[in-house]
C-alpha cells in the first residue's frame, strides 16, 4: 500500500496548496480519503480524476469535501471527450442527506452510504469506522490491506476509543490543528502533544501530523509531539509518499 499526501491544511488551502486528500494505491486501486479544496488540482500531478476508482468521505465541512463537484465535471467533461470509465462510487456517511445526496451525479458518481458499524470493502481495501468528537458527524478511518494499516483520524478532539482503534497502526495520519500550549476541544481538533499521545498509547509505528494550523512554526509540532511519542514522526508534505 502507498499513501501519497494530495493536501493536508486544515479549515482552507495556504496559496498553491490543498487541504485535506489522501490517496492510497495497491496494486493499481487507487482510492482518494477526502477531497477538500485544492485537491483535484494537486491530484493531477500524480493521476488523472478519471483514473480513481473509489472515494471515501469523513465529513462534510469543505476542507474535506469542497473539491467533489470539481472532481465530478471533470470526469463529465472527460467523458465528453471520448474517455470511458465506469461510475465513479463515493462513499459518505448520511447523517447529512442535503450534503449525502450531492455525492450522486448523473451516472459519473454514485453516492454510496458506509456503514458505520460495519467493515466496508472498497476495492482490496477493508475500512471501519469510528465517530469522532467533532461538531457535525465525522468518522475516522482505519484502512487495512496486506496485513498493513493506515489509521486517518479525520477530524476531531481526542478521546478515549481513538487509542484501541489506532492500536499498532503502520501509519497514524493525526490531524493536528493547534499547538501544545492550545485546547482544541471546542472546535473538535486536537493539539501536538494529544497526537503523540494517541500514538504512544496506540504503539503506532509512525506518526504523521495533518490538518495543519496555518500560523506559528510548524516545526514545534514535532517537538510537541515528541514529548509524548518517541517514534518516527513527521509533518504531512504535499505529495509526501510513503509505501508499505
Amino acid at each position: 500500500m502507498k499513501l501519497t499526501v494530495i493536501g493536508f491544511w486544515g479549515g482552507y488551502p495556504k496559496q498553491n496548496a490543498a487541504s485535506s486528500g489522501y490517496l492510497l494505491d495497491h496494486e493499481g486501486f487507487q482510492l482518494l480519503i477526502d477531497c477538500g479544496s485544492g485537491v483535484l488540482s494537486k491530484l493531477q500531478t500524480i493521476i488523472q480524476p478519471e483514473e480513481l476508482d473509489a472515494v471515501i468521505i469523513s465529513h462534510y465541512h469543505p476542507d474535506h469535501f469542497a473539491d467533489i463537484g470539481v472532481l465530478q465535471h471533470a470526469r463529465l467533461i472527460q467523458g465528453f471527450l471520448g474517455k470511458e470509465f465506469p461510475t465513479l462510487p463515493l462513499y459518505g456517511h448520511e447523517y447529512d442527506q442535503h450534503e449525502f445526496t450531492k455525492l450522486t451525479y448523473k451516472t459519473i458518481t454514485k453516492g454510496i452510504a458506509y456503514d458505520t458499524n460495519s467493515i466496508l470493502s472498497v476495492g482490496p481495501f477493508q475500512v471501519t469506522f469510528l465517530k469522532t468528537d467533532h461538531p457535525v458527524p465525522c468518522y475516522a478511518m482505519r484502512i487495512e490491506v496486506g496485513g498493513k494499516t493506515i489509521v486517518y483520524t479525520a477530524d476531531g478532539s481526542f478521546k478515549e476509543e481513538l487509542i484501541e482503534f489506532s492500536k499498532g497502526a503502520d501509519i497514524l495520519l493525526c490531524e493536528c490543528n493547534f499547538y501544545g500550549h492550545q485546547n482544541g476541544k471546542s472546535a473538535g481538533h486536537m493539539n501536538s502533544i494529544e497526537a503523540g499521545r494517541l500514538a504512544k498509547i496506540a504503539v503506532v509505528k509512525q506518526l504523521i501530523l495533518t490538518h495543519l494550523p496555518h500560523y506559528g512554526n510548524l516545526s514545534d509540532l514535532i517537538s510537541e509531539a515528541s514529548s509524548e511519542f518517541t517514534g518516527i514522526i513527521k509533518l504531512a508534505d504535499e505529495f509526501q509518499s510513503i509505501s508499505l
